[in-house]
């Protein structure tokens, strides 16, 4: 037997690919799967990429969830901290909502609303000390996903002093994923096929959790949803404070990261090449009217941005190696 792990939220796309991880990952054993209207479907009805995985998805009840090891929460915001409460101390929960990601309650109350659960160790593996920190936790937020793109490309080049803190401009295109599995109306093929468009203009969730981060004080973010099922491509750019090569300074905080690939010079992200991986591809310049320092990321939202990060979490949780059942390299065409 490995280590039992549970998946609660398992009818959602993330849900969906962390039991396809979970399934293939050689140290865990998946011993339930949670849903709420989906409850009673075999797994494989609710995600044909699935078949062969015989497995129901049961009513979500912390005492199923309560007999594993580690439970990963793939909820909708503000869903996960009460399950989380009924969960025993001894039970590793790793959480992919934003329950648990803010330290400001004020925040919180002004970008999501309602109560404010409490921050758990933030799962970003590769922020300095946070390794550490998630081996040690029990209960692990995990990152948002456009948090895991702009985060990557930014917080190195704010620790070092490389670019002021308080100039922060982000556009980041993600696929329609990213926005659940709910039927809505803009989300139609119809309605995306051909179409670019932004949404949470200036007011978007993840602003604080990418302030907190990276350290950057202000920050302007917007959002555009792409005609991709998969995948956030985020231009980050900021003033530079002297002569650092960013992408020199990039490299060196990511030398020894096994999913952050910064690309040879003159190659730049793009989302395909990290669909299906944990990977974060980056590249970095200078803007040559504005001097502005510019990186762009690339991730699989549903990978580095949700799944795969939960994962590598985990892993570090059970005393595993963070690659362990996760893919670094993507999949093409």
């Amino acid at each position: 037997m490995g280590i039992r792990v549970a998946v609660a939220g398992a009818s959602g796309y993330a849900g969906g690919e962390l039991l396809r991880l979970v399934a293939g990952h050689p140290e865990l054993d998946l011993i339930a799967a949670t849903a709420h209207r989906q409850a009673g479907q075999p797994v494989a009805a609710v995600h044909p990429q699935l078949a062969g995985l015989d497995l129901a998805l049961t009513a979500t009840d912390p005492a199923t969830l309560a007999d594993a090891d580690l439970v990963f929460l793939a909820l909708p915001h503000g869903e996960s901290a009460a399950l989380a409460a009924a969960l025993p101390e001894t039970v590793k929960v790793v959480d992919l909502g934003a329950d648990h990601r803010l330290h400001d309650a004020a925040a919180w109350a002004r970008y999501y609303g309602g109560p404010h659960a409490g921050a758990w160790t933030y799962g970003l593996c590769e922020l300095p000390g946070q390794r550490a920190a998630i081996a040690a936790a029990n209960r692990v937020a995990s990152t948002g996903c456009y948090a895991v793109a702009t985060t990557l490309a930014l917080a190195p080049l704010v620790a070092a002093g490389a670019v002021l803190p308080t100039d922060v401009v982000v556009v980041a295109a993600s696929g329609t994923s990213g926005a659940g599995r709910a039927a809505k109306a803009h989300l139609l093929g119809s309605e995306v096929m051909g179409d670019l468009s932004p949404y949470k203009v200036g007011a978007h969730q993840h602003v604080p959790e990418i302030k907190q981060a990276t350290g950057a004080t202000s920050l302007s973010f917007t959002p555009v949803l792409a005609p991709m099922p998969r995948g956030i491509l985020a231009t980050v750019t900021a003033l530079p404070t002297g002569d650092a090569d960013p992408r020199e300074v990039l490299a060196r905080a990511y030398a020894d990261a096994p999913f952050v690939h910064v690309l040879p010079e003159g190659a730049w992200p793009h989302t395909a090449a990290t669909a299906g991986s944990n990977a974060c591809h980056l590249q970095a310049g200078l803007d040559a009217d504005s001097g502005r320092v510019i990186v762009v990321s690339a991730i699989d939202n549903l990978g580095k941005g949700a799944a795969g990060q939960a994962v590598q979490c985990a892993n570090l949780m059970l005393g595993l190696p963070e690659t362990t059942g996760l893919p670094v390299f993507g999949v093409a065409p």
